[in-house]
């Protein structure tokens, strides 16, 4: 995957950590578990014409996390480029 610069990008995490940069957007939802007003983070990510491929082919998505904490995560599609 590659990341992408998502639309109303409010921070850049891990340049300073020798990481390319992650570009965010911090939102505000309404959890059914922490509840209204629970602070989130989006960001952006394209698959390249092999995981495209593989994904049309019925391969799955893979969220890795690194360390041993599992925050809370969702994953949706974003909307289609106009």
């Amino acid at each position: 995957m590659q990341i992408a610069r998502i639309e109303g990008c409010t921070r850049v995490l891990g340049e300073a950590q020798g990481y390319l940069g992650l570009p965010l957007r911090d939102i505000i939802i309404n959890d059914s578990v922490t509840g209204p007003e629970t602070p989130a983070m989006e960001s952006a990510w394209f698959p390249t014409p092999q995981e495209l491929a593989a994904l049309n082919a019925g391969a799955p998505i893979i969220l890795r996390v690194v360390g041993r904490a599992h925050p809370p995560v969702m994953l949706e599609a974003g909307e289609v480029p106009k």
